[in-house]
């Protein structure tokens, strides 16, 4: 069992930078392939961003690719987003993901492959 905290959401304009964070549960952090999808208003739930187990691998959506960062510290287990020159677009509510892995190189993108998932965090970007 997992809990995953997300923090870090906001309103802002378009252009404008927010770090969200999460923070998770348990003893076994380094095991886990974390991640972060969004859902807008009426639109499915994507995949926005994934990291492996140590950190040295990560995978972004096209949409994304260039603006935002995912980090993590397995020290103090969490996960970050840096998420810069924001855009409407980008408007959602963003949930942190997580599930323990037996590779240090996989990255899932399939909403299937994970077992744990956060509240989630509204990010608003206005025009």
């Amino acid at each position: 069992q997992v809990q995953l905290v997300e923090s870090g959401g906001g309103l802002v304009q378009t252009g404008d930078s927010l770090r969200l964070s999460c923070t998770a549960s348990g003893r076994i952090f380094n095991r886990y392939v974390m991640g972060w999808f969004r859902q807008a208003p009426g639109k499915e739930r994507e995949f926005v961003s994934g990291i492996s187990r140590s950190g040295g691998t990560t995978d972004y959506t096209d949409s994304v690719k260039g603006r935002f960062t995912i980090s993590r510290d397995n020290a103090k287990n969490t996960v970050s987003l840096q998420m810069n020159n924001l855009k409407p677009d980008d408007t959602a509510v963003y949930y942190c993901v997580a599930i323990e892995a037996h590779s240090d190189y996989v990255i899932f993108r399939s909403r299937s492959r994970y077992d744990y998932w956060g509240q989630g965090t509204q990010v608003t970007v206005s025009s």
